[in-house]
């Protein structure tokens, strides 16, 4: 089966996936994007893996990105199946279009499970609606996903839900104690001190200035919070964390690359994810919750978060799932662990066994499904 998969990138976090989905078909991976879009930061890179791929050259026109050559390698290479993520203003419209042309099974690729509220694209909304339902198959985050596209018309039997996961065998690699023991001294935080963890971009969608409001609300002189990373947000995260006087309890680092941010789960005592709902959208998934539950960390997240809606966090089970642009509930989960050293670590077992079956292989078998689902229709119809 030769297949083309067109993304924007490949992520440190796609590489496995990647990888382990090529052993299956001969697929080459198209990425078209040069890295710079809202969602990404430039510090993270582009990466490439065992796996056939190749970067499109291409040019911005109006912030959307066009690669001229895309069409003419679809058409060439006479595929047996096209993949497409859902990004990308020119890429997805241009590679259904020609899927259709040339008579090619089209697999869509998605773990938006909201209509987006922005201008743009309530204006693009019929179009996107129209590539739901005429395409062949649809690869889905998780159940929270499909559950808004059958809502949008799509039909159950075309939709094939994945395991969202990441490299689970980097993430659980253990920090020894004298490690973690060390690393405390050298950010700062004394060996007495919960930490609550948050690591990822400072932008407005993360809601940190619940969290932050949250730790406030505590008043607590036992903890630490670490906002691991950078971005648009950072200096009025730092004003609103000297409005509520807690500048003593905050740690800010900076950006933190994939290959340094184990130690960071290993000490802390919670990860929270407070994301919000935007014109832009929900969380599609949160991949950090997976890194921290491979660590044995339990999770306190919001109802906007993919991974909460889709099933990866389980309320009371592996960590807390509190409304979002609530800082009083996600108060109350924090004391709730933090008061109760038992529950903490039954909760963070609990997150480490949930994780171990998120894996890739199982992320795979959603894409093997909708291949031979839409290969074996592909037949009968001839």
């Amino acid at each position: 089966m030769k297949i083309a998969f067109i993304t924007n990138i490949c992520p440190h976090y796609r590489i496995k996936t990647f990888e382990t989905i090529s052993q299956y078909h001969d697929i080459d991976f198209y990425f078209f994007s040069a890295g710079d879009e809202w969602y990404w930061q430039k510090s993270h890179g582009k990466f490439e893996g065992n796996f056939n791929s190749q970067y499109l050259k291409g040019f911005n026109i109006l912030g959307t990105r066009i690669t001229p050559t895309l069409a003419f390698k679809l058409i060439t290479n006479d595929y047996d199946v096209i993949i497409k993520c859902i990004t990308g203003r020119f890429t997805l419209p241009i590679t259904f279009i020609i899927s259709k042309l040339i008579n090619k099974p089209f697999i869509l690729w998605t773990g938006i499970w909201m209509r987006l509220d922005t201008p743009f694209h309530k204006i693009i909304f019929p179009i996107t609606k129209y590539i739901y339902n005429h395409a062949d198959s649809i690869v889905v985050y998780g159940e929270h996903v499909k559950k808004y596209l059958l809502h949008e018309g799509v039909k159950s039997e075309r939709v094939f839900s994945t395991t969202h996961a990441v490299d689970n065998e980097f993430y659980n690699n253990p920090v020894p104690g004298l490690a973690q023991k060390k690393f405390r001294k050298k950010i700062g935080v004394s060996d007495n001190e919960k930490i609550i963890l948050y690591l990822g971009r400072l932008e407005v969608s993360k809601g940190l200035n619940f969290l932050i409001e949250a730790v406030s609300l505590l008043n607590r002189n036992d903890i630490a919070l670490i906002l691991a990373g950078d971005g648009s947000e950072k200096q009025q995260i730092s004003l609103l964390i000297e409005k509520l006087r807690i500048s003593n309890q905050v740690r800010l680092p900076g950006y933190i690359s994939t290959q340094n941010t184990l130690p960071y789960y290993a000490i802390s005592y919670v990860f929270v994810l407070p994301s919000i709902t935007t014109p832009k959208g929900k969380e599609p998934w949160g991949l950090v919750i997976n890194e921290a539950f491979n660590q044995g960390i339990p999770v306190i997240t919001t109802d906007a978060v993919g991974a909460a809606a889709g099933g990866l966090v389980e309320d009371g089970i592996n960590g807390f799932i509190v409304p979002e642009r609530n800082s009083q509930a996600l108060s109350e989960a924090l004391n709730q662990l933090l008061d109760n050293p038992n529950l903490r670590n039954q909760m963070g077992q609990n997150a480490k066994n949930k994780i171990s079956n998120w894996n890739n292989e199982n992320m795979v078998k959603g894409f093997l499904n909708a291949i031979d689902y839409v290969t074996k229709n592909k037949i009968n119809d001839k």
